[in-house]
């Protein structure tokens, strides 16, 4: 690289930054949308409308405006930006745009409606789409597949318990329960009359829901129930006939308690509002004070602009995305113009870290909190594996950049060590927000029909090597901070971590993703990990990965994975080269110090593709889609593009 070429990156890494430094919120953190479905916000008016609870005309025009700026060509809507059309999806947003006052022969329900008809109808809609219209007064609660609320009430030793579920599922399951066990159903209305004409084929009470249990859209099918889980469903429906009342007040109870205990935990804002909006219904339904805190506290998830109207998010990404940028700009040769900005991150990232512990762990059955950040903010109160490390990684660079006053105090920096290592499994790697809890019988009852990999808490490549490159920076820029028996146990726990990584390695040499697309994002991680494990370069499973990486460049240069390919658990490559996948590719290789066989021709085309789609403010396109979970539903992250690419023209900068 010639000077020429030098200060042509650098002043594309100091743009880049520039924009960062114009988008940091007072606060101190850097946040972007974390784009999912309009699933979210047609269940908000739903239940908005299910509960009485008045929508203002603004901003009914905004959800109209997100719902119109999101209908497909084809006239419905999908799980995520670039999917086909769902049934479940479509469906609830037709309901909502009708809730909201729009007539029959609006072009959008015209044209949703043409499509469901096209479809078969919805009849055939997933479970919980079941769930929701029978909520609606749209569907017979006796064809939904059964979530009793008395299996709370079975013996935790059991392995199916629904405490052993990963967090998110259980928490859905555990509104579901309620409001199935009550039969929570909005009353008849002429709006409810009308929807029943238009959604089916036939007047409703002639149809035999009944028949129609185990109806699933082609559409809307990732892994459809197995025999097992439907034949549990048959027996559960059968004692759900003869259900001892007692027995069935007492399971209400206890589901009740458990959603007031979560809601307050979380400041009404729950662990996401797929759940959230399902525990404001079952308050409602019984009364209590809490569901107008909890009918107010979906709003925490809400995201606004000018282009796209007012929609509801899956989830925030505060600390998540400042402990990246904090990493990113750090690990470049540019810190030192960003003091202030490097200053406001610190003070949001010492605000923001988890100090009270949760009320009455076991019976709620929540792990440790304390020391932990959260992948939002200090409102959440849900700290994650991952999302702490990559905060504890950005304050070992801060520390070496800010003084001491302006970083969390000595002990806190030891609960953050000690909290990462309280999430390791048993296999050596690290889940997301809890250790796991179970196992291939839960594995292999998936109900949800649309989603993958979502029963059980994993040990995740990313997950693992962030919390170990972490711990390695824990014991190495905070050593003197923790006590001898700590760094050895942090020694043993980045060893075991170690293990669970090369035991996931690929045939091919690469690593498969779970929370990005795909392999390339896995790739990264596992090669971070195994260098934070004290391996050299030269280690053949690095040097392997690296080899994968060049041989999957596109000929035109740059990275690019295709969504496609976490649907069918392989590589597919993208049409195109994507800016975050090629920012992800090159920090491996430089991380490694990769100069095998095209290398550095590799990187040179790489960073030219990442300079050259650089605006001239400094931001970056968006492109496709790059973050998931549980196999079909894809974010995008909105600040992977700025910061992913910065973070890898730095590293290029500080090795040239």
């Amino acid at each position: 690289m010639n000077d020429n070429d030098r200060n042509v990156v650098t002043e594309v890494v100091r743009r880049g930054f520039g924009w960062l430094e114009r988008d940091q919120r007072p606060e101190g953190c850097v946040v972007g949308e974390v784009v999912w479905s309009p699933i979210l916000t047609a269940q908000y008016v739903m239940t908005a409308t299910m509960t009485g609870q008045e929508i203002p005309a603004d901003r009914k025009l905004r959800f109209q405006k997100y719902f119109e700026v999101w209908q497909r060509s084809d006239g419905g809507w999908g799980m995520h930006a670039e999917s086909p059309s769902y049934v479940y999806v479509t469906t609830l947003v037709y309901v909502a745009l009708r809730a909201m006052g729009l007539q029959t022969n609006h072009p959008m329900c015209a044209r949703a409606r043409g499509w469901l008809r096209n479809q078969g109808g919805v009849l055939q809609i997933p479970s919980w789409g079941k769930a929701w219209l029978a909520m609606f007064n749209l569907y017979d609660w006796r064809a939904v597949s059964p979530v009793l609320p008395e299996l709370w009430l079975l013996p935790e030793s059991l392995p199916f318990h629904p405490s052993r579920m990963y967090c998110h599922t259980r928490l859905i399951y555990l509104g579901l329960g309620y409001l199935y066990g009550v039969r929570y159903q909005t009353p008849v209305t002429p709006l409810i009359i009308a929807l029943r004409s238009e959604l089916y084929d036939r007047p409703y009470e002639r149809i035999r829901f009944e028949n129609h249990r185990f109806d699933l859209a082609e559409t809307d099918l990732f892994e459809d129930p197995p025999a097992v889980l439907k034949a549990a469903y048959t027996m559960c429906g059968l004692y759900d006939r003869v259900h001892p009342g007692p027995l069935r007040k007492h399971a209400l109870a206890y589901c009740l308690d458990q959603i007031i205990a979560h809601q307050r935990e979380s400041r009404f804002a729950a662990i996401s509002p797929v759940n959230g909006l399902l525990n404001t219904l079952a308050l409602y339904h019984a009364g209590h004070r809490d569901f107008g805190p909890s009918f107010q506290g979906i709003d925490y998830w809400a995201w606004t602009d000018d282009v796209e109207g007012e929609r509801f998010n899956g989830a925030h990404s505060h600390s998540w995305d400042t402990g990246f940028t904090v990493q990113a700009l750090c690990e470049g040769p540019l810190a030192g113009e960003f003091r202030t900005f490097l200053e406001n991150t610190a003070r949001y990232l010492a605000r923001s870290q988890q100090t009270v512990e949760v009320v009455e762990r076991e019976r709620t059955h929540r792990d440790m909190r304390v020391g932990g950040w959260c992948f939002s903010d200090e409102h959440h109160r849900w700290p994650v594996s991952d999302c702490t490390a990559e905060a504890l990684s950005a304050l070992r660079y801060l520390a070496d950049e800010l003084d001491a006053e302006h970083l969390p105090a000595p002990e806190r920096i030891v609960q953050a060590t000690l909290f990462i290592l309280s999430r390791q499994n048993p296999d050596g790697g690290w889940g997301s927000y809890e250790r796991n809890r179970g196992g291939d019988i839960l594995r292999q009852l998936n109900p949800s029909e649309m989603f993958g990999n979502c029963m059980v808490e994993y040990s995740y490549v990313e997950c693992t090597a962030s919390c170990m490159q972490a711990l390695r920076h824990a014991t190495d820029r905070f050593g003197d901070l923790l006590s001898g028996p700590e760094r050895q146990r942090i020694e043993r726990s980045i060893t075991n971590g170690e293990g669970l990584l090369r035991q996931t390695l690929e045939p091919d040499g690469a690593w498969q993703g779970f929370w990005g697309v795909n392999y390339t994002y896995g790739t990264l991680f596992g090669i971070t990990g195994l260098l934070a494990a004290g391996n050299p370069p030269s280690d053949r499973t690095i040097v392997n990965a690296c080899a994968w990486l060049v041989d999957h460049q596109h000929p035109d240069g740059g990275w690019g994975e295709s969504w496609r390919g976490c649907h069918a658990e392989r590589y597919i490559p993208h049409e195109k080269p994507q800016v975050i996948m090629t920012a992800w590719a090159l920090m491996a290789l430089l991380r490694a110090d990769y100069d095998g066989p095209g290398a550095a021709e590799a990187i040179e085309t790489g960073v030219r593709l990442l300079t050259s789609r650089q605006l001239p403010d400094g931001d970056w396109p968006k492109e496709g889609v790059a973050g998931v979970f549980f196999n079909t539903a894809y974010h995008h992250y909105m600040l992977y593009k700025n910061y992913f690419p910065l973070w890898a023209l730095g590293l290029y900068l500080r090795r040239e």
